[in-house]
């Protein structure tokens, strides 16, 4: 029995004073709203209503049911209002996880401007490079990198794509020289991404097809900043997403190794827990995203 139904339907008799008007309100048949109230009333172990050809009545059970009913609908009904009037609205508390070099420089930067722009938001932003469990964990929003998302209850929305480069500092070309083709590569000084598919093979692709190189690093680190960070010092060559590399080029503390050739490139994904995940304060926080990834 769907309790709340049928409350709704013994208040709609009441009201109408007659099981055929509330039928007809309802669109269904005396007979089944009958039905329905006999269920209840059995399963209340009191007779709520007094029928008789010509006339129905409350009894006193029925009477004090009549008033939690009306209560109780209308409280149901204000809770729909305010949910759907606020389902429009950036507040709340919002919980976000990604890995944490893309949280660092990815992230960090458009956080000052979007918690101006929402100040009755509260933010959780989780930073961790291992996959965490979204629901165990809370969270309304996960930003993963992979090249195909695996099925799962999870649902996955595209929001940019990273290229992987392949850096060293200008010192260490100095003082080594650069590799000339993807062949020459374990030939150098490999600095690898632990948590990488490609801490040990890498798929390049260029000018002449596609290239496997496999790599024994003998340097192996399991954070991206960090990694960059051995680049810029000179300790050897290796592969860096854009948004970790980008500021560092710039700059001029790394240049591109083999600039014809790069890795694969993954997608983006923010990834919820279901379709009902993507409320206001997740896609506008999404919008602020899209727009850091996509200049």
């Amino acid at each position: 029995m769907d309790r709340l139904s049928v409350m709704h339907a013994f208040r709609r008799i009441v009201e109408r004073g007659s099981f055929a008007r509330a039928a007809e309100d309802l669109g269904v048949s005396p007979a089944l709203l009958s039905r329905e109230i006999k269920l209840l009333e059995e399963s209340l172990g009191s007779s709520l209503l007094t029928r008789t050809t010509r006339s129905m009545s409350l009894t006193d059970a029925g009477r004090v049911y009549y008033e939690e009913t009306i209560n109780i609908l209308d409280a149901v009904r204000g809770v729909e209002t305010r949910i759907r009037e606020g389902a429009g609205a950036v507040r709340g508390h919002l919980k976000v996880n990604a890995s944490s070099s893309f949280g660092q420089t990815a992230i960090a930067p458009i956080l000052p401007r979007f918690l101006e722009e929402y100040p009755d938001l509260k933010l959780t932003l989780s930073l961790d490079d291992r996959v965490v469990d979204m629901v165990e964990g809370g969270f309304d929003l996960s930003i993963r990198i992979r090249a195909v998302m695996p099925d799962s209850a999870l649902v996955a929305r595209k929001v940019g794509t990273m290229r992987q480069c392949i850096f060293a500092s200008p010192a260490y070309l100095e003082d080594v020289g650069g590799p000339e083709a993807p062949e020459e590569i374990p030939g150098h000084r490999v600095v690898g991404f632990l948590l990488a598919d490609h801490l040990t093979t890498w798929e390049l692709h260029g000018p002449d097809g596609r290239r496997t190189i496999e790599l024994d690093p003998p340097v192996r680190v399991g954070n991206s900043l960090v990694l960059r960070d051995l680049l810029v010092a000179g300790h050897g060559i290796g592969t860096l997403p854009d948004f970790v590399s980008a500021e560092a080029e710039a700059r001029g503390d790394l240049v591109r190794v083999l600039p014809d050739w790069e890795l694969p490139s993954p997608e983006i994904y923010a990834v919820t827990a279901s379709r009902l995940g993507m409320d206001a304060k997740v896609t506008a926080f999404l919008e602020h995203l899209r727009a850091a990834l996509n200049r």
